[in-house]
């Protein structure tokens, strides 16, 4: 985890506890910059996918983000 150790550490242990992934709402309402969590994607210890979400009935589109197995095995070190 090179750039913000403490700071990706503590991405990687949100994201366990959310076997479903996070949305990017979520993360930056923990306190998460979009510079972090766009580290997390391109060092490939998270992946992104866009996903639909109804809001007031109409749907939204949302990224969700979750660890891969690679974040599991930086997160254990």
């Amino acid at each position: 985890m090179p750039d913000h150790p403490a700071e990706w550490r503590r991405g990687l242990e949100l994201l366990v506890a959310s076997p479903g992934g996070a949305t990017e709402a979520l993360l930056v309402a923990h306190g998460f910059k979009s510079e972090t969590i766009t580290g997390l994607v391109d060092t490939g210890l998270v992946t992104a996918t866009a996903d639909l979400l109804l809001a007031g009935g109409r749907p939204v589109e949302v990224m969700r983000f979750r660890i891969t197995d690679w974040g599991r095995v930086a997160l254990e070190r």
